[in-house]
């Protein structure tokens, strides 16, 4: 057996053993084997990791930087990305199984966050105070908050990792990324480029490791300011909680059971396609997932046979081929998820017309694949309409009007996203207004931008990243009072 690879974390501009002196392995979802090694981080690296962070935060070097400055610094970094883009998407690829024709491109529009967020770095103006007390002068600035940790998942690391940095390095804060303890590798492989571009040392830093023994106490140290999550429900909970003691600016974003609507005037074909990219492209293993695909009653039927000839013409097999279309799931646990869940679907009396089962195809080696799976006769109070799945598995759920499809869309505790697929203007303008969810898509599914805000509604997150509103979630406001009087009046009277 080939030697592991071994990766050491990065912390205060030096790359690091665990304090421990442990080690664990990541596994290559397409193989099921182990193929890197990475260090076990804990409270200790934790705590250095945050020194460094504020060491940086305070330093001439970093601190004493013009916004301008920084901005130049993000755009080196985005340009190093862009050079390194096609072997960071490989080093994905074989970490979290994910197709290399989606993650070259989303390694190809990273550098975008970083590019959007230099050149907003300099344009977070104050404002003077039209303020209604004589001989006083009142403005305000925004400031850093101070040290950020950034804890991202295993779907899509770098991608989510952008969201988080850009803004708040832009803000000029400084970081500790905590990345999943299965896809690791990408980000300690960008953040050399990150030391590349010439930021100072502590100003990104690297913790690997698990959540109860790294994240934990990045998430409770004193010396942090803010967390930045992205990742499950329970998770989030938990470290909304564990924030809470300490009064830390948090944004979570986190699950979703998202509504594909489809009405009886939309273009079928395209709605097809609208569904399968909404559930299939990326193995489903995405937030903004379209796990439940409302299709109006008079053309249930027939949309859901050209959904099944379509889903059954998906490739699956090697996520490294141009050619696959459906990849692994990520890691083991998840996979065990998914095939409980497909049980679950069936004992509550749903019919399963397409997969509902783990694939076992030639092409499929010994990895973790799950086939793609579709449920009809599904009703909305069933646990496989309103619990996250995050796999290839689909709920088809019939309604009759478009008030029965407003009220199931949003009769779910989530509302991250949700797609209509309509040829009406009004329903295409009214609709999305009714439904509970941060992103509603029209006749497309899946776009995003570093120009638009993302998050959700309900149990979905606080906050909200990307567009101008992300770099003020990093930022704090001072208001600053000026007396041009020329003598202080009676100290025992409010002013």
């Amino acid at each position: 057996m080939a030697e592991l690879e071994k990766y050491q974390m990065y912390i205060g501009g030096e790359w690091t053993d665990p304090a421990s002196g442990e080690w664990f392995e990541s596994f290559n979802p397409f193989t099921g084997k182990p193929w890197a090694l990475f260090a076990r981080g804990n409270a200790e690296d934790a705590g250095r990791a945050v020194a460094a962070a504020k060491k940086a935060l305070n330093s001439p070097e970093w601190g004493g930087l013009t916004a301008t400055a920084r901005g130049h610094l993000l755009r080196r970094l985005g340009d190093l990305i862009t050079e390194n883009a096609d072997r960071l998407a490989e080093i994905e690829v074989k970490d979290n199984g994910k197709l290399i024709a989606e993650m070259g491109m989303q390694l190809k529009y990273v550098p975008e966050w970083y590019y959007y967020f230099a050149g907003l770095a300099d344009k977070i103006e104050g404002s003077v105070l039209p303020i209604d007390k004589p001989d006083h002068f009142a403005y305000t600035v925004h400031e850093p908050l101070g040290v950020v940790v950034a804890i991202v998942p295993w779907n899509s690391p770098l991608l989510l990792t952008a969201w988080k940095l850009a803004p708040a390095l832009a803000a000029g804060n400084t970081v500790v990324l905590k990345p999943s303890e299965f896809t690791s590798a990408s980000a300690l492989e960008f953040v050399k480029l990150v030391e590349e571009a010439g930021f100072p040392k502590g100003v990104v830093n690297v913790v690997t490791g698990f959540g109860a023994e790294a994240g934990e106490p990045l998430v409770i140290h004193d010396d942090v300011a803010k967390i930045a999550f992205t990742g499950g429900v329970q998770s989030g909970t938990h470290v909304y909680e564990k924030a809470a003691a300490g009064l830390k600016k948090v944004s979570l974003e986190l699950g979703g059971k998202s509504p594909n609507i489809v009405f009886d005037d939309a273009d079928l074909d395209n709605a097809v396609k609208g569904a399968i990219s909404g559930i299939f492209a990326a193995t489903g293993q995405t937030c903004i997932a379209g796990s439940r695909l409302l299709v109006q009653d008079k053309i249930h039927d027939e949309f859901v046979d050209k959904l099944v000839t379509f889903a059954k013409t998906a490739e699956m097999g090697d996520p490294m081929s141009l050619d696959t279309q459906i990849g692994p799931v990520t890691t083991m646990p998840q996979y065990e998820k998914i095939l409980g869940y497909l049980d679950v679907a069936k004992n509550e009396g749903a019919e399963c017309v397409l997969g509902g089962g783990k694939a076992e195809r030639p092409e499929c080696g010994d990895g973790w694949f799950v086939e793609p799976t579709i449920f009809t006769g599904v009703r909305n109070d069933m646990r496989i309409a309103q619990e996250e799945v995050f796999g290839p598995v689909l709920s088809v759920i019939p309604f009759k009007d478009d008030d029965e499809a407003v009220e199931i869309a949003n009769d779910v505790v989530y509302g991250l996203a949700a797609g209509v697929w309509t040829s009406s203007i009004n329903r295409a303008i009214e609709i999305p207004k009714r439904l509970q969810a941060g992103t509603v898509w029209v006749n497309t599914y899946r776009a995003v931008s570093y120009m638009a805000p993302f998050g959700g509604y309900k149990r979905s997150g606080l906050g909200r990243e990307s567009g101008q509103q992300a770099i003020k979630e990093y930022m704090q406001t001072k208001t600053i009072w000026v007396s041009t009087a020329s003598e202080v009046p009676n100290p025992f009277v409010m002013r």
